[in-house]
């Protein structure tokens, strides 16, 4: 039996998903979002999922009679380490929600722990006290920055993950052998087949700074090949991108647009759900039945691949593995 684990800030679940293709045990999440916590339980009807807002006096009593944790995976809120706010002041509570983990494994005492981020969390004021907390606690505590690109996800996501281990030193996780950059496009996500209608990229509704993202695509690309815009704001990045690079970093709003070719014609649609599922991850079997379409872009926007966090959880049972007796 593997670990019993605990996903505190758990969204539609993507690291329980990634931890329980290590052989995790997924036993109790929490979320404050009803529509992620019910995404959750749909997808792990045999864990006990709380619909609850996390504050600094939230201790392990939140979670009922669960049993013994051996784990626990967080993801805390994000938006306010990095420049998705604008010019908008940045809410300290916000970013002290990191520090809630360290009150569970106070009275849960799991062996290990890994939290995950943003990897603008490290110029926090709050993060090395964070660590220090946590170290306090007697964790061995690594952290590593990893791109879900490396890991066989068909997009560049870098996040922070802090792996922690009450009982040796986590060692780094590393990229699987076998998985390539070229083998990952963001035509890897694409149903050019789909039944989702596009429209003619010109018309009198659209933005004048859309049209110009995709003239400088066509510009390079030449006419007849289909690309990516970046529908709202831009990225730094010229607005659009090959088909044959990894999708760039999805966020929580419906940020990608299909541009492709009726004889002459562009045409543009958004990304969808299923295709967005797939550059996050997610394999078959995975669902989002509830909420809206921007619900649903939410919580895949908002979550961590699950290879990715299969790979951590399997680095930090690795010492486990090795020991076990041969059969």
């Amino acid at each position: 039996m593997g670990p019993r684990v605990l996903d505190l800030f758990c969204g539609g679940g993507g690291s329980s998903w990634g931890a329980q293709k290590a052989d995790a045990e997924i036993v109790c999440a929490v979320d404050a979002w009803p529509v992620a916590a019910e995404t959750y339980r749909a997808n792990f009807p045999r864990a006990r999922v709380i619909n609850a807002t996390l504050d600094e006096s939230s201790c392990s009593a939140l979670l009922g009679d669960v049993g013994p944790i051996d784990m626990i995976l967080a993801s805390p809120e994000c938006t306010n380490h990095t420049c998705a706010k604008g010019g908008r002041p940045r809410d300290e509570d916000s970013k002290r929600t990191a520090t809630y983990v360290i009150s569970f494994a106070k009275k849960l005492k799991p062996r290990w722990i890994v939290l995950e981020n943003v990897v603008q969390m490290r110029n926090w004021r709050g993060y090395t006290p964070m660590i220090s907390g946590l170290e306090g606690l007697g964790y061995n505590v690594r952290p590593q920055t990893l791109d879900a690109v490396d890991f066989g996800v068909p997009q560049t996501r870098r996040r922070l993950f802090l792996l922690c281990d009450s009982e040796a030193i986590p060692g780094g996780v590393e990229r699987p052998a076998g998985v390539y950059l070229s083998g990952r496009r963001a035509a890897d996500v694409i149903q050019f087949d789909g039944p989702w209608p596009s429209r003619p990229l010109y018309s009198r509704r659209r933005a004048s700074a859309t049209l110009a993202r995709a003239e400088r695509a066509i510009e390079e690309l030449g006419r007849g090949e289909p690309f990516l815009i970046v529908y709202y704001g831009s990225d730094g990045s010229g607005g659009w991108q090959s088909l044959e690079r990894p999708l760039r970093t999805l966020t929580t709003l419906d940020r990608f647009g299909l541009v492709t070719w009726k004889h002459c014609t562009p045409m543009l649609r958004m990304l969808q759900v299923p295709e967005l599922k797939r550059a996050m991850g997610f394999e078959n079997g995975y669902s989002l039945p509830h909420g809206s379409r921007r619900d649903r872009v939410k919580i895949l926007g908002n979550g961590v691949c699950p290879p990715v966090m299969e790979a951590v959880v399997r680095s930090l049972l690795w010492p486990l593995v090795r020991h076990q007796p041969a059969t």
